[in-house]
């Protein structure tokens, strides 16, 4: 090391912006924050700098409240003295998407900018984990370092930090990604409090810095020493300057400087004179006990996980492709930039650790579902207007055959690959508007009268469909037009229910339900005997215990036992989960259950299966005890009441005519507290590791945790599936929506166990914060897919079977017209098995129409893109957009690209 030391201090406050608080009552502490700081910037040039934890989204919060204060904040940013970005919020890196942290990055970096600069600092203070693609991204946003405090080492109750084998020898360490990016790491290796409230004080001040000097100086691999002053909604420390003046007097030979990140990372990189540690991917905290790895705030409150992944979906796989179609197309209105950065920041609100996490009190919860509502709102309302600009443009001409009354229907796929499913539409069979001169009476009555028999289903070259319709009968509706007053009228609706076969990647087809005289589509049942389902491909036997085998006709395999149900005590906190010592799980397993047949159509056939099943109704009283007393929760010894509670759970299982998956979703009303439900699929396949999917990567995970694991769980994050497979034989990918936590078991069968519901009733951390609404109790529904395969999730789909399911089918009814799209179009087609579709979106900056991919594989791979519009030209960029080298074409005309390992790839198209 360096014998010359020097102390760098950062003054900041690191603002959860809610958490023990709702976020009203930590948003007026903010403002007394930022008026105090603006006053001492002021009054004190001894006061250096602030860095601003790192998230625009203070200063928004901040001049909501003191607009008049905007341009006194903008001064001392101008001036570098208040640093600011490049985030928008301190998001939660494994329940938040890929493109949400982009966006993040992106919004980030243009409220910064609109202050003059960007502070380039990869800022994690608290996030729970941080995902392995972190350092291609940040190199991707034009930043070199990661700053953060979990991941690599031993963090306990109220963040207490321990001694022992951390993953680095140092507090800096090299970060590579999993396709080879690396970064300088920065660990708080003390916590990011470690120079929090220095005396002025000689003597308290000598004591402090004897202390705090040798825990820092015992991690660091230069005397390059960082003191972070502040922690979470920490005010400022007014006396600083004059702590720094006594520190300098009592150690001479130190520097003493209020700093901050930039140029400490400048002197940090320039004092570097021995190898750092190397670490490389995930930064789980798996070289600990496991018990404060805050792993099980993934299943707290799950239905925010299901609406977040709703509300992701609808804005990056739906409304942004067809936006971006509309406006390839030269349809519809311009491409709304201000909506969607308005319905981004309003999901975005709920994406920090605190938050999506579940990992707060009830009233904090209970405000963001009221914001991921509106978000999807934003995002449904431009669904809406660009899929009827879309569906009005299809050239549906070829139906008039049929007769003026023909009903086209348009189904887009905004997902990455071609596309056969299950789609519903509630169609207008026809309309009366009264502006028209119609009655009430007279456009009920006829709307009621309406025949709606002798009617067929076919796509765009005159084929029959097999099909179901629900008549739902007369209907009231409006239309708002952008230049008149609303327009109501009477309806007769019905329901189609249909499965669209081979829908082009980020494109569309076209049907109608049109009169005829023809015989409807005969078609073979996929169901035998009440029990069986079986398509070309799979084949599922239920037994009478509600559980059922699955039989992948291609592979030979046959997973048996799937879909049981197990209950567990769960007496442990938002944060973690702990069973009860020595309890046996409950499972399902030999209870008979109630078993249906829902429907038989020649598209699908689903079953249904009903558990009556009794629970212990909470943890016994001794919780209550324990919890008042903050006895930490491997510790408690809590154990469940004697007294039941009903628990019926109704299973429908699923499957399409041309389906490779399973479907299942099922449905509870929970009435129990303190427990946990999962549903149990044992592969019985033999390996030691296990993929999943992760941001902008899937990951290879041990099933066996690391020697120093001491939980008996070992429950993990996913996003859209979780994959245990066995090379060159089988494998079998569960893929879910909002599911985020899973295990693969150590029960001698490589079980995947996903959790369904987790019901606690505290926060818990550093203190007893009830939180009763967190047993969430109640209603609750969930949706899962089976996919086998042939022991290669990538190469045989199943992959991009699981990621499809994340994205809701878009249908759109229109007329009867002519067109300037073809009735089966898209606008591109491009080619590359390893590679997943991630993005298409206009670039606010340039115009350009951004496409992004990822390479699910650790091999080097080739995109080769099809336009089928005219362009201009095509550059590689990089997730802030910026324009990077050009594309050429290849000899067949199409745009090619090489690919790196588990690279991050978009492309920029000028038109």
């Amino acid at each position: 090391m360096n014998n010359k030391r020097t102390v760098h201090i950062i003054s900041h406050t690191h603002w959860d912006r809610e958490w023990y608080l709702p976020y009203e009552k930590h948003h007026v502490r903010l403002v007394k924050l930022v008026d105090t700081l603006l006053d001492k910037l002021d009054q004190d040039p001894e006061y250096r700098s602030f860095y601003l934890d790192g998230q625009t989204i203070i200063l928004e919060d901040y001049l909501q409240v003191r607009p008049d204060q905007k341009d006194r904040l903008a001064k001392h940013i101008r001036d570098g003295r208040i640093l600011i970005g490049p985030w928008y919020i301190l998001q939660d890196a494994f329940l938040t998407s890929g493109e949400a942290n982009v966006r993040n990055m992106q919004i980030g970096h243009q409220d910064a900018l609109r202050y003059g600069s960007v502070s380039k600092v990869g800022y994690f203070p608290d996030t729970f984990g941080l995902v392995g693609q972190t350092p291609q991204l940040m190199l991707q946003s034009g930043i070199n370092n990661a700053i953060f405090g979990r991941g690599v080492k031993p963090t306990g109750f109220n963040n207490t930090v321990s001694d022992g084998d951390y993953e680095s020898s140092f507090s800096e360490l090299q970060w590579k990604g999993p396709d080879g990016s690396k970064v300088l790491g920065i660990l708080f290796a003390n916590w990011y409090s470690n120079g929090n409230e220095v005396p002025a004080g000689i003597e308290e001040a000598k004591e402090y810095w004897t202390r705090k000097l040798a825990d820092a100086e015992k991690y660091a691999s230069t005397g390059e020493l960082l003191f972070m002053n502040g922690c979470d909604h920490q005010p400022i420390q007014l006396d600083l300057p004059e702590a720094i003046r006594t520190a300098r007097e009592l150690y001479p030979d130190t520097a003493f400087v209020h700093s901050n990140f930039i140029d400490y990372l400048n002197a940090l990189e320039r004092s570097l004179d021995r190898d750092l540690s190397s670490v490389r991917g995930e930064l789980r905290s798996q070289r600990t006990d496991g018990w404060s790895t805050l792993v099980n705030t993934a299943s707290a409150r799950v239905y925010l996980k299901q609406m977040n992944q709703l509300g992701q979906a609808m804005l990056e796989k739906v409304a942004e492709p067809l936006a971006s179609m509309a406006h390839l197309a030269g349809v519809g209105e311009a491409y709304p930039h201000h909506l969607f950065t308005y319905a981004w920041k309003t999901l975005m609100q709920n994406h920090p650790h605190d938050s999506i996490c579940g990992c707060s009190v009830d009233e904090v919860h209970r405000e963001m579902v009221t914001r991921f509502e509106k978000s999807r709102h934003v995002a449904e309302a431009i669904v809406d207007e660009m899929k009827q600009s879309l569906a009005d443009a299809v050239d549906t001409s070829r139906f008039a055959q049929a007769g003026i009354d023909a009903l086209p229907v348009v189904v887009f796929n905004t997902t990455g690959s071609e596309r056969t499913g299950v789609v519903t539409i509630e169609l207008d069979a026809a309309r009366l508007y009264f502006r028209d001169g119609y009655t009430l009476e007279e456009a009920s009555g006829r709307m009621r009268d309406l025949d709606i028999s002798g009617r067929v289903l076919v796509d765009e070259e005159g084929t029959a469909v097999p099909y179901s319709v629900v008549d739902r009968g007369l209907q009231f509706g409006y239309d708002l037009p952008d230049d008149k007053f609303r327009q109501p009228y009477m309806c007769r609706k019905v329901i189609l229910t249909f499965e669209a076969a081979q829908v082009p990647a980020l494109g569309l087809r076209t049907y109608a339900w049109v009169r005829s005289s023809g015989k409807s589509v005969n078609a073979a049942s996929l169901l035998s005997g009440g029990r069986t389902i079986e398509n070309e491909h799979l084949k599922i036997e239920i037994a009478d215990d509600g559980s059922f085998a699955l039989t992948d006709k291609k592979s030979g395999r046959t997973f048996r036992d799937l879909g049981v149900y197990e209950n567990t005590g769960d007496i442990g906190n938002e944060y973690m989960y702990k069973q009860p010592d020595k309890e046996t799980a409950l499972t399902t397993k030999g209870l008979p259950a109630a078993i249906r047949v829902l429907a038989d159509t020649p598209y699908q056939a689903s079953v249904e299966v009903v558990h009556e099943w009794e629970i212990p109704a909470s943890a016994d009283e001794r919780l209550d005890e324990e919890q008042r007393a903050c006895v930490y929760f491997p510790h408690r010894k809590a154990q469940r009441s004697s007294t039941l509670v009903p628990l019926t759970i109704r299973t429908v299982i699923s499957l399409s005519k041309s389906g490779k998956g399973v479907q299942i979703e099922a449905s509870f009303n929970n009435q129990a507290k303190d427990h946990r439900i999962r549903a149990l699929f044992p592969t019985d396949l033999k390996t030691n590791v296990h993929q999943v999917d992760s941001m902008f990567e899937i990951p290879v995970r041990d099933i066996e945790p690391a020697a120093e694991w001491e939980n008996p769980s070992n429950t993990q994050h996913q996003q859209a599936f979780v994959d245990v497979s066995e090379a060159g034989k089988a494998g079998l990918t569960v893929a879910n929506l909002g599911l985020n936590e899973y295990e693969v078991l150590r029960d001698g069968r490589n079980t995947i166990a996903v959790t369904l519901l987790r019901s606690v009733g505290e926060l818990g951390d550093w203190g007893l914060f009830p939180t009763p609404e967190a047993q969430c109790l109640g209603e609750h529904t969930v949706s899962m897919e089976l996919i086998p395969h042939d022991g290669d999730g990538l190469k045989s789909g199943a992959y991009a079977e699981a990621y499809q399911m994340q994205v809701p089918w878009t249908v759109c009814q229109t007329a009867v017209h002519e067109g300037s799209l073809a009735p089966n179009f898209a606008p591109y087609a491009f080619e590359s098995a390893e590679l997943a579709f991630s993005s298409m979106k206009l670039s606010e900056g340039t115009g350009d129409l951004m496409l992004r991919w990822f390479n699910m594989s650790p091999q080097a791979a080739q995109l080769t893109l099809t336009n089928h519009l005219p362009y201009v030209d095509a550059y590689k960029s990089n997730i802030l957009e910026e324009r990077g080298a050009r594309i050429g074409q290849n000899a067949a005309g199409q745009l090619s690209l090489p690919v790196g390992p588990c690279e991050i790839v978009t492309i920029g198209i000028t038109r």
